[in-house]
């Protein structure tokens, strides 16, 4: 009799075969090449993190008691009280690579508030690790996720808090229970979602390690044609990781490298909007929206969407839109062409972590989305921001009959300038760099990890009792004034029957205005302009060392073409030719 095979998933796995002598060759070489990416960390950093998780797991058991004492609740509480450290993200999924944060939840019970929180754990951390280990710290308790940003022994710890109404916070508490989440409001829900949903993916895959091999290079791969990215459109960590899931589940005794394989000629033909679920969706008491475009309307305009596993259950790329699916679509179908001649060894793993060519080939035209500010806190909360928001220009330029493709560049250029005057400060906002500060290097606003900038791009309009920052202007003494910019990258592909001209004045104005008409927009303090930019004008720095910018095409003379009536061509955006 036929053994019955544990069905992984919401359908039955398409092959149980083994993995053969050439497989395991290739998966041994795809984490060859992953090591050469620099995927892995070594065993003493890993060793480093372990060790310091324990000592933060020390100081939420403190911080808790402490606050049972201030509240002067009886010994028999304080001494059963607890409070648990969890951990989420890519650090909980086990496919992080060297320097990446740790996404950590503090959990602690009922009479512990999130004020508590930000009033006393800062100085427990303090008290409880070595001196000096603490680089940095900067609560931020006003953004959408409540979080501690901290710098501890060269390691990135992202501290957030949740409170659970038990009186008791063991240590073996396991928080995929869904009655956990009983009595919680929107926040204490939403910050217990992350490990609840990164725990529940780990446990829905035959093996584990196959997984994180699978995933390591899927997320590398990702990065490297920038499709990585929830707050612009793209698919974030955990929503690449949930379908790297469902390939596993597909191919429960597969290699790391067959997945990776099998993961672009399966995703690449999904029938969206067909979503990709890893369990049958939950049913609970407590009655939280979950999940269905049969009740709920706006979830039938999810293009592209990834389920989260754990009650209850959400879209995780809601913010996908049209460009950005088809951008998506386009990137897997070209690597499954390269796994397919990598499989038959005429490629190899490193050709499918080539980078991007947006800036070096892909387009002619671009608008430059450009936020400013007069200080370096300002500019963190503003520049967050119109990242949340910018991705609201590129819908409304996708309904611009004259273009083909509006794709929006998954990460914003930050840039500190020297300004004398509003001349000079009007010429960086529409796209000089010839004040830029020689001695600051242009730093993409992934690798700053600004607490402030990250809690108002993930919030959006719900993040604006975020502190906009210092308003004062910064000199140095008879210098020129500070001033501070993010620029984001929209490349244009013009449609092949539109005219030589493209008016995108009333598109730009109408979400300038709206951004300009937020809480967030401090007049005198924030600026916003979008300028258009070719591609052999966009600055230097947005080109990796071995790029080179596009040269301008030598074509005999002609008359020039009239720009839309009463703008300038340096000016903010209203016509490409």
């Amino acid at each position: 009799m036929a053994v019955q095979q544990k069905q992984w998933g919401t359908t039955p796995s398409i092959s149980w075969s083994p993995p053969t002598d050439k497989e395991n060759l290739q998966n041994v070489e795809l984490i060859e090449e992953l090591k050469r990416q620099g995927q892995y960390e070594a065993q003493t950093e890993t060793t480093k993190k372990q060790a310091l998780l324990g000592q933060l797991q020390n100081a939420a058991v403190q911080f808790v008691k402490h606050v049972c004492r201030k509240n002067r609740l009886p010994q028999s509480i304080i001494d059963t009280a607890g409070g648990k450290i969890f951990t989420y993200g890519s650090y909980r999924l086990g496919a992080y690579a060297p320097g990446s944060d740790i996404d950590t939840l503090v959990v602690a019970p009922r009479h512990v508030t999130r004020e508590d929180f930000f009033e006393h754990m800062p100085s427990i951390l303090e008290q409880m690790l070595p001196a000096g280990a603490i680089e940095d710290m900067k609560p931020v308790p006003e953004a959408f996720v409540p979080i501690i940003k901290l710098v501890i022994s060269g390691i990135d710890i992202d501290l957030n808090f949740t409170r659970l109404t038990l009186s008791s916070v063991p240590i073996d508490l396991d928080i995929k229970d869904t009655n956990l989440l009983r009595g919680l409001d929107e926040r204490e829900l939403r910050a217990l979602n992350g490990p609840r949903v990164a725990d529940e993916l780990v446990q829905l895959v035959p093996h584990t390690t196959t997984f994180r091999t699978a995933l390591r290079a899927i997320k590398l791969w990702a990065q490297r044609r920038a499709v990585y990215g929830n707050i612009v459109g793209f698919p974030g960590g955990v929503a690449w990781g949930m379908l790297v899931a469902r390939v596993c589940q597909l191919y429960p005794q597969a290699t790391g490298s067959v997945i990776v394989m099998k993961f672009f000629s399966i995703i690449s033909q999904w029938r969206w909007p067909q979503p990709i679920l890893l369990k049958e969706s939950e049913d609970h008491p407590i009655q939280a929206r979950v999940w269905n475009p049969k009740i709920y309307p706006t979830d039938k305009y999810h293009l592209m969407p990834i389920i989260t596993p754990a009650y209850p259950a959400m879209c995780a790329t809601h913010n996908i839109g049209p460009t950005t699916k088809r951008i998506i679509v386009e990137e897997l179908l070209r690597a499954q062409d390269k796994t397919n001649l990598i499989s038959f060894g005429k490629l190899q793993w490193r050709d499918l972590f080539t980078k991007h060519t947006y800036f070096t080939q892909d387009y002619r035209y671009y608008l430059s989305v450009i936020s400013g500010s007069i200080s370096k806190d300002a500019q963190a909360s503003w520049s967050g921001f119109i990242e949340s928001r910018v991705r609201l220009l590129v819908q409304s330029l996708e309904g611009q009959g004259s273009i083909e493709i509006a794709r929006l560049f998954n990460k914003g250029f930050a840039r500190e300038h020297r300004c004398r005057d509003e001349d000079e400060i009007d010429a960086v906002m529409h796209g000089s760099v010839q004040y830029q500060a020689t001695n600051v290097k242009t730093e993409t606003t992934d690798n700053i990890k600004d607490p402030i900038h990250n809690a108002v791009a993930q919030g959006g309009a719900d993040a604006a009792s975020v502190t906009n920052g210092n308003g004062e202007p910064v000199a140095h003494g008879s210098q020129p004034l500070e001033f501070y910019t993010t620029t984001y990258y929209i490349g244009i592909e013009l449609a092949q029957d539109s005219a030589k001209k493209l008016d995108v004045s009333d598109q730009s104005k109408e979400w300038k205005d709206n951004q300009c008409r937020s809480t967030n927009y401090q007049e005198g303090r924030n600026y916003l302009s979008i300028a258009a930019t070719r591609s052999y004008d966009l600055p230097l720095d947005v080109f990796a060392p071995g790029e080179e910018r596009p040269t301008k095409a030598k074509k005999k003379p002609t008359a020039k073409k009239a720009l839309v009536p009463g703008q300038k061509r340096s000016r903010d955006v209203s016509g490409m030719e």
